[in-house]
């Protein structure tokens, strides 16, 4: 006689021990990501007199980090190389965006020979070395004489952010019901017209994600932006790396961390804000239902 499966029952304790072991991973993850942020803004409020206070809460509040961090009389022009920051990583976000729309729609909607060599030489230039291009890119630069100015930046910074842009609409574009497409089509709109006005607005997550992951990356950019960059056009990472006190034989790192936190706050923000888009466009691609 045949007998009913029985369902196990978990033991109280047993489930209190996952739920315990996954809240110490997040509170673990918290604490990685954003420990260094707490300190950095920790210092930042801090008086530069006590700016090695190794003290874990805020102490000697003060809001002259802040001013020192815009002061131009040492030569730092931290607005200025905000401004720069905000051209470049918008220039390279957009031109980004537009041709890598358009690549990642035909690797995923088009079938022509060599597809999946292109998508892998795609692929593989994100892994490409940074420093190698370094000497390259600044000899070609200086025979164009672009050297000082924002395309010298901004032409590395979209090679270096369009793999990635390509990367993750392509697997959105791929899971994308094609038989909305067709039906547009046999509506009598062309397939620009069905692209436009029907495959493009699904794709808003995705490309929302996009825009936000490439900007981040393209403002993080440090090591080309050093040798290609002018007093005029440098971005926020080279500035506060060349940031100088009243002691030519100490760094202000309170100012540092202050300019720092002036940096990474609207884009703590705006992440923060946009999580539900940014989870859904890196994520819708990737399960097939």
């Amino acid at each position: 006689m045949a007998t009913e499966p029985t369902t196990v029952q978990r033991a109280p304790w047993a489930k209190r021990l996952g739920s315990a072991r996954i809240y110490l991973g997040v509170l673990v993850v918290l604490v990685w990501g954003l420990g260094p942020f707490y300190w950095m803004a920790v210092t930042a409020f801090r008086d530069p007199v006590y700016q090695f206070d190794n003290t874990p809460w805020p102490t000697h509040v003060t809001l002259e980090n802040f001013r020192n961090a815009f002061d131009t009389s040492r030569g730092n022009d931290f607005g200025k190389a905000l401004i720069n920051s905000v051209i470049i990583g918008a220039c390279t976000t957009a031109i980004a965006l537009v041709i890598g729309i358009f690549a990642a729609y035909a690797l995923a909607r088009l079938t022509f020979r060599g597809k999946y060599v292109v998508a892998g030489l795609i692929l593989s230039a994100s892994m490409f070395p940074v420093v190698v291009l370094v000497t390259p890119l600044f000899q070609l630069f200086t025979n164009l004489g672009w050297i000082g100015e924002y395309q010298a930046m901004i032409i590395p910074n979209i090679s270096f952010v369009l793999p990635m842009t390509v990367y993750i609409l392509a697997s959105f574009f791929t899971e994308l019901p094609w038989e909305l497409e067709e039906a547009a089509r046999i509506d009598g709109a062309s397939k620009m017209q069905a692209f436009r006005l029907v495959m493009l607005p699904l794709a808003a997550p995705a490309v929302f994600t996009t825009a936000i992951l490439a900007f981040i990356a393209a403002v993080n950019e440090y090591l080309l932006a050093r040798l290609l960059s002018s007093d005029q056009t440098e971005p926020v990472t080279v500035a506060i790396a060349r940031f100088s006190g009243n002691n030519p034989l100490v760094q202000p790192y309170a100012a540092i961390m202050a300019a720092g936190t002036i940096v990474t706050i609207p884009l703590v923000i705006m992440v923060l804000l946009f999580q539900r888009r940014i989870i859904s466009g890196l994520t819708a691609g990737g399960v097939k239902s």
